[in-house]
């Protein structure tokens, strides 16, 4: 919860939401419902969830990456939202691997999903470097999302 007002302030930006489909924070009581029900919540009930991503030098936190279980799709997916000051700076590839290994090692999961929006070039490829593959489409949030995977053996 100590990350409630940098979360909503991050999620104003709406580049930074542009291709999320969730509706967008519309309150800062908005952020702090999802921190608390659906954050938390997936610790839990699933033992894991989405972890702040912050900077090793100053702590700041510049946003959201990690695995979560999907109960409509029934599926584990990496997830990952950042500041848009911080884009093209290797922080969503360098959290994102960090979460595959957490994943793959320490959950012993053997597959990886990520849903991304066809426009979304940058989300694309963070995916094509960590070495997920296209795996067919999914209908989420209300928009057609590209399905990728990466299995264990492919890391």
């Amino acid at each position: 919860m100590d990350d409630v007002h940098a979360s909503y302030e991050m999620n104003l930006d709406p580049s930074v939401s542009r291709y999320t489909h969730d509706g967008g924070v519309v309150s800062l009581e908005e952020i702090e419902r999802r921190i608390r029900e659906d954050v938390l919540g997936d610790y839990s009930k699933h033992g894991y969830g989405r972890f702040a991503v912050t900077l090793k030098d100053t702590g700041e936190f510049i946003g959201f990456c990690s695995i979560k279980y999907l109960e409509d799709h029934k599926l584990n997916d990496l997830g990952y939202r950042l500041k848009r000051d911080y884009w093209g700076n290797g922080y969503a590839t360098e959290a994102s691997q960090a979460s595959l290994e957490y994943g793959f090692n320490t959950l012993d999961l053997t597959e990886i999903f990520a849903f991304v929006l066809p426009k979304n070039e940058r989300s694309i490829r963070v995916l094509d470097k960590l070495g997920f593959k296209k795996c067919g489409k999914v209908f989420e949030d209300g928009a057609w999302a590209e399905k990728y995977i990466i299995e264990h053996s492919d890391t």
